[in-house]
């Protein structure tokens, strides 16, 4: 009786499972990459705005990455802010404010004064933007690296279209560990996933490491303002907050020479972390068109987590499991195959070969990331 219930939910959840997957390669597919003219003339300031804290090993290479932009540095300011670090992450930064005057130096320490937070982050990036000159404010990591035309590319794609906020890629870098690997084909998926739906007005989805906004329309819906007790969701729940006043003025910056190069997590436990960070913001949205996707999603993975365990007792119940991973598999793969030809290729028998992995830390993330607490840059946060 059990076992013929377990195959029909998981059943009927496999099909919209599919349905989502397919639509997501249909809607990437139809993406045209955004090209630059040549003959557009800079004319936006950008404010980019950096939190970091303890990025001694890091943020050196990011400001050297936004410092040698194609752009009139007249035209930009750059605005770290140092999240209590107890490294030498500040010190790097007045080095660099030596022979670069349009950096400047936020100390969050000094200007909470104590104050205990959820959200360091959201607090650092408001303080940046009371402080900017720019009309546009555009968010980093102090771990990103970005390339030489990656200003130039925002500022022509805004000239050019008339959006409010303009998500663009990001992508991790990998090396041979199973742990690099496995993030770097879960990000890109991720990553398709958000060119895909903003790209056709979807959902509300981006990423905080290479993401632009009006700083009057920031102003406008009234920054982090009800969100600022959640520790994540700078991005995305910002971005839902725009959207539900401009839902037709969200771009997204569709070009490989936008892409932010990041640095994936370097072991298990952080990497746990920081998907557990981003799973708690999922029923947080006023937007609620991502919240049936998310769970069916999860639900459905959930069912491929029990199948397995149950399925060693039942031979029957493990045919089904395999099946049911084989198919999804192929699906994704088919997804993920459109995907690497903009973000960079992969492997089909390693992707393969991190599904059960995959299924696993779907489960136990979604769930901690709704019940559970996590640490965050040596916080513990709720």
């Amino acid at each position: 009786m059990w076992t013929i219930v377990f195959i029909s939910i998981t059943f009927l959840l496999l099909l919209p499972y599919c349905f989502l997957i397919l639509n997501y390669r249909k809607w990437f597919l139809q993406l045209k990459p955004f090209v630059s003219t040549l003959t557009h003339q800079p004319n936006i300031f950008f404010s980019i705005i950096i939190p970091a804290r303890n990025e001694e090993d890091n943020i050196g290479n990011c400001l050297r990455s936004i410092i040698n932009q194609n752009y009139p540095k007249k035209l930009f300011e750059i605005i770290v802010i140092d999240d209590h670090s107890t490294d030498k992450t500040s010190l790097i930064i007045s080095q660099f404010q030596e022979k670069n005057s349009n950096i400047k130096l936020i100390n969050l320490q000094n200007e909470l004064n104590g104050k205990q937070l959820n959200a360091y982050k959201k607090k650092a990036i408001e303080m940046a933007v009371e402080k900017a000159k720019g009309s546009w404010i555009i968010t980093t990591d102090a771990d990103c690296v970005l390339k030489p035309n990656w200003l130039l590319l925002f500022d022509e794609y805004i000239a050019n279209n008339n959006s409010l906020l303009v998500a663009a890629p990001v992508v991790f870098t990998k090396d041979k560990s199973i742990i690099s690997n496995f993030q770097y084909i879960d990000f890109m998926a991720l990553q398709a996933a958000t060119a895909a739906t903003v790209s056709i007005g979807l959902h509300s989805m981006c990423n905080g490491a290479n993401l632009a906004y009006n700083k009057n329309i920031f102003k406008e819906v009234g920054g982090f303002k009800g969100i600022d007790n959640i520790a994540s969701g700078d991005d995305m729940l910002l971005m839902n907050k725009i959207k539900s006043k401009y839902p037709k003025q969200i771009g997204y910056l569709f070009s490989k020479n936008a892409i932010a190069t990041t640095k994936p997590m370097p072991d298990w436990n952080s990497f746990l972390n920081q998907r557990i960070r981003w799973a708690s913001k999922a029923d947080k949205y006023d937007d609620k068109s991502l919240l049936p996707v998310l769970l069916g999603v999860y639900l459905f993975n959930l069912l491929l987590f029990a199948i397995f365990f149950v399925g060693i007792l039942n031979i029957k119940l493990f045919i089904f499991w395999l099946t049911f991973m084989a198919l999804k598999t192929i699906i994704e793969w088919r997804y993920m195959k459109a995907a690497a030809n903009f973000f960079g290729e992969i492997g089909f028998m390693q992707f393969a070969a991190l599904q059960p992995l995959h299924v696993t830390y779907m489960v136990v993330a979604g769930w901690l990331g709704k019940f559970g607490n996590y640490r965050w840059k040596g916080r513990s946060v709720k």
